[in-house]
């Protein structure tokens, strides 16, 4: 029996060992190895997945903002054009108006000079006073006096008048009113017609005279307000009649 146990003991053994010894010379795999094309597609791969845009959904426009947002341009726009339209027309209408010259009496010349001593230009109407032309030694301007009944300015012209300028007919002088200097009252005639003409703060400097042979050729506003002048006359002295 112990034979026996010792013969079996010792075939355990010996096939123990030569298993292990078989386990321990059997030959180890070397890790799988990688090419660097495979490092570079993978990479390229991981690069092109991480720098992909997802698709975004596109925004909502807004209709109704878009429609304000045009209409609020559109009125600014208009705006604009109308303010700069509206500026041109003022500056032609004000550049229009200092260049108008109109009809006047003698004594709305003086009242609108008095008013604005700016406005100097006028078209002066009215009667040429008789015993008024005169040619003065010490000028080389004529001079007359036109009134229109009530007020007399001295009218200082260089030229030749018209073939039918005539004492006491219509007149019509485009000049300017500019004020009596020393030198000027030195040069004025001292004709005793119209003293109070020759004598006042204004003169009339004519640039044209156009006269005209009969007085219902005058100028209509002119004319009419030498018909109320001579209404006025005629009444006052009406009035000096009776009071004496």
């Amino acid at each position: 029996m112990a034979a026996r146990f010792s013969l079996r003991l010792r075939s355990h053994l010996l096939r123990t060992t030569a298993s292990s010894t078989t386990l321990f010379m059997s030959p180890i795999k070397p890790p799988p190895s990688f090419s660097s094309n495979d490092l570079s597609l993978s990479s390229l791969r991981f690069l092109s997945t991480a720098t992909r845009r997802h698709p975004t959904r596109p925004k909502t426009v807004d209709i109704g903002a878009r429609a304000r947002q045009l209409q609020t341009r559109r009125l600014w726009t208009y705006a604009l054009t109308f303010s700069c339209v509206a500026g041109f027309v003022v500056i032609v209408l004000n550049n229009f108006q200092d260049q108008l010259v109109f009809y006047v009496t003698p004594t709305d010349a003086l009242q609108k000079y008095a008013e604005n001593p700016s406005k100097t230009k006028f078209r002066l109407g009215g009667l040429v006073l008789e015993g008024s032309v005169v040619h003065p030694a010490s000028s080389a301007e004529m001079e007359f006096v036109i009134t229109d009944l009530i007020t007399d300015i001295l009218v200082k012209y260089q030229g030749s008048l018209p073939d039918l300028f005539r004492e006491g007919h219509s007149v019509v002088v485009e000049g300017f009113v500019k004020p009596f200097t020393e030198e000027t009252k030195k040069e004025v005639s001292a004709k005793s017609v119209s003293g109070k003409a020759r004598g006042g703060d204004c003169y009339f400097s004519a640039t044209e005279v156009l006269a005209k042979h009969d007085e219902k050729y005058m100028p209509q506003e002119v004319a009419s307000q030498i018909e109320k002048n001579r209404k006025k006359i005629a009444e006052a002295d009406q009035k000096g009649l009776k009071a004496s």
